[in-house]
């Protein structure tokens, strides 16, 4: 098993800037490896016409508001932006960071946000399909960049769990996956991936394992049971402002594993 991580996905919503600033720096404070958002448009739960934020331009904040953690949006939803503008993002992002940037990306699935914001929605294989062509040219464009990525290429990491295409495409070009459920299901994920890897000719082990963690039982009950699967990187979903009490457990768990 390789070194654990872990981070904090702080849900841009239902608060002020000033807030999740707040969260941020203080997280990052506590000792957590990762900060993460979401891209998406409108709030995910309560209040649906509350406040919220954009994820790629509170992504900059973050970078700016710290100075150790790696960061990332969890995921961005590949039908929003063109590839190659996405990819110059991203760059811009890596620098302002300093080489921090992890490319979360997925194909999308809130119908809301295509709705309200004059995106074809289509289907989930139509998304995937977008998904598949759009990850050469962000591969490609990225070599292109200039100046190049401070961390160069950009880790990029798939957020989904479908078997026959998500994890497919994971295998072909992710550095990290990112995927949720309980731990057999997890466990059954990380297998199905790990046998897309041995048919395109690549290394399992190449492919960083994140887990989305978002239930309050898996802090600290199943954080071993999801190591024991093979996640090397522990993400803790989170409203803010979180509750420390959770960061600060699952911190000490990481030191405590890693010895």
């Amino acid at each position: 098993m390789g070194k654990i991580k872990v981070g904090v996905q702080l849900h841009p919503q239902h608060v002020s800037y000033a807030a999740y600033a707040e969260a941020v720096q203080a997280s990052e404070a506590l000792g957590v490896d990762s900060i993460w958002n979401w891209d998406h448009f409108f709030p995910l739960y309560g209040d649906g016409n509350n406040n919220h934020f954009e994820g790629w331009t509170l992504l900059t904040a973050i970078a700016m508001l710290t100075s150790r953690v790696e960061i990332g949006t969890l995921v961005t939803c590949n039908s929003y932006r063109n590839p190659a503008l996405l990819t110059q993002m991203a760059n811009t992002v890596d620098h302002i960071s300093g080489g921090r940037l992890i490319l979360g990306i997925g194909a999308g699935w809130f119908e809301k946000d295509y709705e309200q914001f004059g995106y074809e929605f289509g289907t989930a294989g139509s998304r995937l399909r977008d998904l598949g062509e759009a990850l050469p040219i962000i591969k490609a464009r990225m070599s292109q960049e200039l100046p190049p990525p401070v961390r160069n290429p950009i880790p990029i990491m798939i957020g989904g769990g479908g078997e026959k295409v998500t994890l497919k495409l994971t295998a072909q070009h992710a550095d990290l996956w990112n995927g949720f459920g309980p731990p057999d299901v997890y466990a059954h994920k990380c297998a199905v991936l790990d046998n897309w890897c041995a048919e395109v000719g690549r290394d399992p082990a190449d492919i960083e394992r994140t887990v989305s963690l978002t239930e309050a039982g898996d802090i600290p009950d199943r954080l071993d049971a999801y190591a024991e699967a093979g996640c090397t990187h522990f993400i803790m979903m989170t409203k803010v402002p979180p509750d420390y009490d959770r960061v600060e457990k699952l911190v000490s768990w990481r030191d405590r594993v890693n010895g």
